[in-house]
């Protein structure tokens, strides 16, 4: 199989369509890190009403055709993602091992082969004082991942994966199979 240029890479990957709650952004990557780079961010709305992400992630695909020993390979994922959990998912002390697991079922669901995987899962409790005493307490989970794909093939699942991880750690329900949802986006 003939390896994409970098450019084709990121056509597949703006060509990724996404649920109706997902907001992707194009923002500026990383130029130190690889020769190529490419980031994305994205924003879950479940209520458009309340005018409140209920999760946000970013994605960084790096690339460097020479390779790097610390990738085991010639690209690399580096995601984050922060979602809005309950009082109750919070205190659960399975949580650290669910968020991985959220990451690790996302990637089998898209097919995708990787080497490498590296990350960590953090469980966020905010109380507020004093003037902001009247805030309701806010409870967080947050993974970070990185992963080196196999190869450059199709790098577009990584993707998909990732915006998977953000339905999974926000609580979206699942679309049916054979759903088609209709798009609001622009």
């Amino acid at each position: 199989m003939r390896e994409k240029s970098f450019d084709q890479i990121v056509a597949d990957i703006r060509a990724i369509s996404t649920r109706n709650e997902i907001f992707l952004e194009e923002v500026p990557a990383p130029q130190k890190l690889a020769p190529f780079a490419f980031a994305l961010t994205a924003d879950v709305e479940l209520d458009p009403e309340a005018d409140e992400d209920v999760a946000t992630g970013r994605f960084v695909l790096l690339h460097d055709p020479a390779g790097q020993d610390g990738w085991s390979g010639k690209f690399r994922c580096v995601t984050f993602v922060r979602a809005a959990i309950d009082q109750e998912m919070a205190n659960d002390p399975l949580l650290i091992d669910l968020g991985w697991s959220w990451f690790l079922e996302a990637l089998k669901k898209e097919n995708c082969e990787y080497l490498a995987p590296s990350g960590t899962v953090t469980r966020v409790a905010s109380a507020s004082f004093g003037t902001l005493e009247n805030r309701e307490n806010d409870s967080e989970v947050e993974v970070r991942a990185s992963w080196t794909p196999i190869d450059g093939s199709d790098i577009a699942a990584h993707v998909r994966a990732w915006l998977d991880l953000l339905e999974i750690s926000s609580g979206m329900p699942p679309i049916p199979e054979g759903v088609t949802q209709l798009s609001r986006h622009n």
